[in-house]
């Protein structure tokens, strides 16, 4: 996250969305998009970026330290290409209003699946 919390509860806890590449490649073009819209308020650009980033460093850190994420997709059954991408709930909310997503996406990010 690029700020601090500003008093909303919650609103500065990461919370992992476990994506596989096949959605961290959809979220990361549909941020891009976004990104590139006009009119888009320069918080919500802040929180785009930041989501990016996190994309980066999801993958970064499963490259430095495998076994969590290997734990948790042992534990699942899940694929091995799945990694956990934490997530604020500004930066959930910036995604789910200004990105135009896949179904399966925006219901993994929302929580409805």
């Amino acid at each position: 996250m690029s700020a601090a919390p500003a008093g909303g509860t919650g609103s500065g806890v990461l919370v992992p969305h476990w994506l596989g590449a096949a959605h961290r490649v959809e979220l990361a073009a549909a941020v891009r998009a976004a990104l590139g819209a006009p009119g888009v308020h320069p918080v919500a650009l802040i929180h785009l970026e930041d989501v990016l980033t996190e994309l980066h460093v999801a993958a970064a850190r499963d490259a430095v330290w495998p076994a969590p994420a290997a734990r948790v997709r042992l534990a699942t059954g899940w694929d091995a290409d799945v990694l956990p991408v934490r997530l604020s709930l500004p930066e959930v909310t910036a995604v789910l209003a200004l990105c135009a997503l896949p179904g399966e996406l925006r219901a993994r990010l929302s929580g409805d699946s």
